[in-house]
């Protein structure tokens, strides 16, 4: 899979800043992810790790994908190990969370 190919026509980022973007979340994910779950077909729950600053790491980035790619929505749960980030979708973009799930499972980039 290529780095945009999951991207959805829906976005409305520039496409020369959706590299970018993808390359934050890859970075999120490979720094501190600790489990992901399937609580359902529309929902992905991500459990993350890290130092301080975790938690706004992940606010900013939520807030600002839910900016181009309004379908998602994002619940992000502090704790004091791990921060909890669920990601939801309408059934009309489930296969992009399909493909998100495919990505987190293969590690990032091709």
């Amino acid at each position: 899979m290529s780095d945009l190919a999951w991207v959805p026509q829906s976005c409305t980022l520039p496409t020369g800043e959706r590299l970018l973007r993808v390359a934050e979340w890859d970075e999120l994910f490979a720094e501190g992810l600790a489990a992901v779950s399937r609580p359902g077909p529309l929902r992905l729950r991500l459990d993350l790790t890290g130092g301080p600053g975790v938690e706004e790491q992940v606010r900013d980035l939520v807030e600002r994908e839910g900016g181009c790619c309004s379908f998602f929505a994002f619940t992000v749960t502090p704790g004091e190990r791990l921060t909890g980030l669920d990601i939801a979708v309408d059934r009309q973009h489930e296969a992009v969370l399909e493909a998100l799930a495919a990505r987190i499972a293969a590690g990032g980039p091709p």
